[in-house]
């Protein structure tokens, strides 16, 4: 019962929108309906500045944390990655969004941090990397999605429990990206420096 019950408090915290309520009440603006849509740090950015887009992104980061943290003290490793699928499903998938949400990068990043920093480190350069020459989030989110279960097997040797987590993320992550990966071939992908 008590995993029950963390998972289903980690998944309200995801629910949160963070990006919405931050676009919303700071940049005057329905993130929904601007911009790509997306309830999102990176839509935020483009609508509401970079201010505004760095808060939501900290919220968004600090949600994957937080339940990592919680998983992690009440009952170890298993636990742990439990909450913190629990929270990005929340993040993408959000209770008071008519399951609607993000795309749960900034979400994975806080798991990560708190989980498995080094596999982090080497994720958060490869995106900083592929952003700085293609202007492309998506595409550097894409790979470090893809870099993530492969960092988690074979560079950085993780728990069975967090191995998993990593392919449920990495799959999420790729899923909610679908789109991107449609523009992005057909050359119609947004940049970073673009404003709507």
């Amino acid at each position: 019962m008590k995993a029950v019950f963390l998972m289903a408090l980690c998944y309200l915290i995801g629910s949160i929108p963070f990006s919405l309520i931050f676009g919303m009440a700071l940049g005057k603006v329905d993130i929904r309906t601007r911009g790509s849509g997306n309830i999102g740090a990176t839509n935020v950015l483009r609508t509401s500045g970079l201010a505004v887009a760095l808060l939501a992104l900290a919220a968004d980061l600090c949600k994957g944390l937080a339940a990592a943290w919680i998983g992690l003290a009440a009952g170890g490793t298993l636990l742990a990655a439990l909450c913190a699928a629990a929270v990005i499903s929340g993040h993408c998938y959000s209770l008071f969004l008519n399951f609607k949400g993000g795309k749960g990068v900034a979400t994975s990043a806080g798991i990560m941090v708190f989980l498995m920093p080094n596999v982090f480190v080497v994720i958060l350069i490869t995106f900083i990397l592929t952003v700085t020459i293609s202007r492309y989030v998506s595409l550097g989110s894409i790979i470090g999605a893809i870099a993530f279960p492969l960092l988690a097997i074979f560079v950085f040797p993780q728990p069975l429990p967090y191995i998993i987590l990593s392919i449920y993320m990495i799959a999420l992550v790729l899923y909610r990206h679908r789109e991107n990966v449609q523009r992005l071939m057909a050359g119609k992908e947004s940049k970073i420096t673009d404003r709507f």
